[in-house]
């Protein structure tokens, strides 16, 4: 940690190993707050938003103030994002994904055609205000599907064009649809449950079969099994990155590397399960994934900048909050009807709002804390991550295209 006064701010300089542990206080520290504030916990707000919003409002505090300031040498995030992907792929089974059939076909496309009806909010509010297209649709499902890297990526193509305030407005958009994300998916979740009295089926065959599949069979693992477990991961990570970005480089666009990643998982999850190459253990990697997931969303938190809302100004603030507003019914009144009324489409639901607005961590996070106070939705922990993860963006990239081709002039596609 270093200390220096430039221009009479105080800058506190942490390395990437501070980073991480005050990530890692501020996650323990929001578990510890939920214990003890009721209304968190009965709205199941996630653990590592309590403690990354409390950092993040005293940056905020810092930056209003002009008198002191953060900067951060974050290099994990993207790592335990990559990594948390990376153990759901491990923890679908062929026989798993098969139990997600109807539903899971249904849940892709609703989210599908949510994708395509943010764009027309964008471009309606654009015609109507006057707002110009690439602030509309950076406002839309770029930021609130694809979330802070394609809000970059599309920001900064928009910024070659001549709208220069394209990054600034998608990265706000970004924050804003993450910050939300995790703050409405919980108490929805919890509203639709509550009201509807639904409880978890655990006579459901779907269920047993999972217990089956991903059985933990109460061995005692030996320090080479945990070894082989771990190395498996990071294999899966690194190979799976190295096709992503050979894949980026045939379609000529960025292709995220945790789709690859959780891609390989996929595939080497299912040859272990024939070849019986190393003792895979479900309880272990779900675990780490469990523990990866938490430290990327605390991490992403308490680096987020809430000043850069100030770049939602007149339009684009009416488009993001008119996209929160339409999340929040057609989540609550459309999909949960479409997905059964049940209590996995509670939970699915929540998980919506998680990858529908801000990212699929969210999703998890969101789930996560309703599954912990109710009971587990083995289905909505299966299909949301596979559907926010990488299907969705096999509808929701094409119809982005479509809108910016048809919407902004001089836009040429890759």
């Amino acid at each position: 940690m270093n200390f220096e006064i430039i221009e009479g701010i105080l800058n506190i300089s942490l390395n990437s190993t501070m980073t991480l542990a005050l990530a890692a206080l501020l996650l323990i520290t929001g578990y510890s707050i939920n214990k003890r504030v009721k209304i968190l916990n009965k709205y199941c707000i996630p653990a590592p938003v309590v403690g990354g919003f409390i950092f993040m409002f005293l940056t905020w505090l810092g930056h209003t103030s002009g008198t002191f300031k953060f900067n951060f040498e974050n290099i994990f995030q993207s790592t335990f994002m990559l990594a948390f992907f990376t153990t759901v792929g491990l923890g679908a089974s062929f026989t798993l994904l098969k139990k997600g059939g109807k539903l899971l076909i249904i849940y892709w496309l609703t989210c599908g055609i949510i994708s395509i009806l943010q764009n027309v909010i964008g471009i309606t509010i654009s015609k109507t205000t006057g707002l110009e297209a690439p602030y509309a649709l950076l406002s839309s499902a770029i930021s609130m599907i694809g979330g802070h890297g394609a809000a970059l990526a599309y920001g900064g193509t928009f910024a070659k064009m001549g709208y220069e305030s394209a990054p600034l407005v998608g990265a706000a958009a970004a924050t804003f649809g993450l910050i939300t994300a995790v703050l409405i998916g919980g108490p929805l979740g919890r509203r639709l449950i509550e009201k509807n009295n639904l409880t978890p089926d655990n006579t459901e065959n779907f269920d047993q079969s999972v217990k089956e599949i991903n059985a933990d069979k109460g061995e005692k693992l030996s320090d080479l099994d945990i070894i082989k477990n771990v190395t498996v991961i990071l294999l899966c990570m690194a190979i799976g990155s190295y096709i992503s970005t050979l894949i980026g480089k045939l379609i000529n666009m960025d292709f995220p590397s945790y789709v690859g990643a959780m891609f390989v998982a996929v595939i080497v999850r299912n040859i272990n399960e024939k070849t019986h190459t190393y003792n895979f253990n479900f309880s272990l990697v779900d675990g780490i994934g469990n523990v990866m997931l938490n430290l990327y969303l605390s991490l992403a938190l308490m680096t987020l900048k809430l000043w850069e809302l100030s770049g939602l100004i007149g339009g684009v603030l009416l488009v993001v909050a008119c996209q929160v507003i339409f999340m929040i019914i057609i989540a609550y009144f459309v999909v949960f009807r479409i997905l059964g009324s049940n209590y996995d489409a509670a939970v699915m639901c929540a998980g919506l709002c998680g990858h529908g607005l801000g990212a699929t961590p969210s999703a998890i996070v969101n789930m996560t804390a309703i599954n912990e106070k109710y009971g587990m939705s083995r289905k909505a922990m299966m299909i949301v991550p596979i559907v926010g993860a990488f299907l969705v963006d096999i509808i929701y990239q094409p119809a982005t295209v479509w809108f910016i081709k048809t919407f902004v002039q001089g836009f040429v596609g890759n």
